[in-house]
């Protein structure tokens, strides 16, 4: 059976056009025509069938035929704050992030970053998200937002009981990953890691450092791999 494609839209609601990006995707890759069924996201966590009623030259339009709520959103809200990543790692992070559940993402350049980051790679990072939501079946996209350095990406993280911040000269957790419980923030950073001005700085934030092995991992390697055992502690891969 044929997989039915998902779409994101601004709301989904009685006739609901597809225009921009998902209109290109829905009629120049897909091919769909009238009378074709599709899945439309608004955000909300809902999942909405339709069904294709006019197919026109900038858009196309479908018609709700019912609703229900996603079963594929996690329970627990867990913000991911990764350092840029040169080359296309960053989006490798948020692309995984996004399978794994993860509700927000912030990239952040601190000390030892040497990747750069503009406007335009933050609209293509919250693209990723996008289509790795499709992917996965979720019913919403993870917020992805850059910070100009780590002191304003720690501040974005105060409504959060659990913050952890991986640090590879960290000699021992000061938190217990397997007891992790409610929403959680994780920070990790990019090829060069922290300074130990850093580590100092997110600990006055609030934030438990914590080791990830005896191991030196990459930096994508560590932001994926920490997520993971923060969802799997969560309750949120079982």
């Amino acid at each position: 059976m044929a997989t039915v494609r998902r779409f994101f839209v601004e709301k989904a609601e009685g006739e609901t056009s597809l225009t921009g990006d998902e209109f290109s995707h829905a009629v120049n890759v897909l091919r769909l025509r009238e009378g074709d069924e599709v899945v439309l996201l608004d955000g909300s966590g809902v999942e909405y069938d339709a069904v294709v009623r006019r197919v026109g030259r900038h858009e196309l339009v479908c018609g709700v035929v019912g609703s229900r709520p996603s079963d594929k959103e996690p329970r627990t809200r867990v913000r991911l704050l990764v350092g840029a990543l040169k080359g296309d790692k960053t989006e490798l992070v948020v692309q995984k992030a996004t399978e794994l559940g993860v509700a927000e993402i912030g990239v952040f350049t601190s000390r030892y970053s040497s990747a750069y980051m503009n406007e335009n790679k933050v609209q293509r990072l919250r693209k990723v998200a996008r289509e790795a939501a499709k992917q996965c079946l979720r019913a919403t996209v993870p917020t992805v937002e850059y910070y100009p350095d780590l002191a304003a990406a720690l501040a974005s993280c105060g409504a959060f009981p659990n913050k952890l911040f991986a640090c590879e000269f960290a000699q021992k957790s000061d938190a217990d990953l397997r007891a992790l419980c409610g929403a959680c923030t994780l920070a990790v950073g990019s090829e060069g890691g922290f300074s130990e001005e850093e580590f100092a700085l997110a600990r006055a934030a609030g934030f438990a450092g914590v080791t990830l092995g005896r191991r030196i991992l990459r930096a994508e390697t560590a932001a994926i791999a920490f997520t993971a055992v923060a969802m799997f502690a969560l309750g949120e891969l079982g």
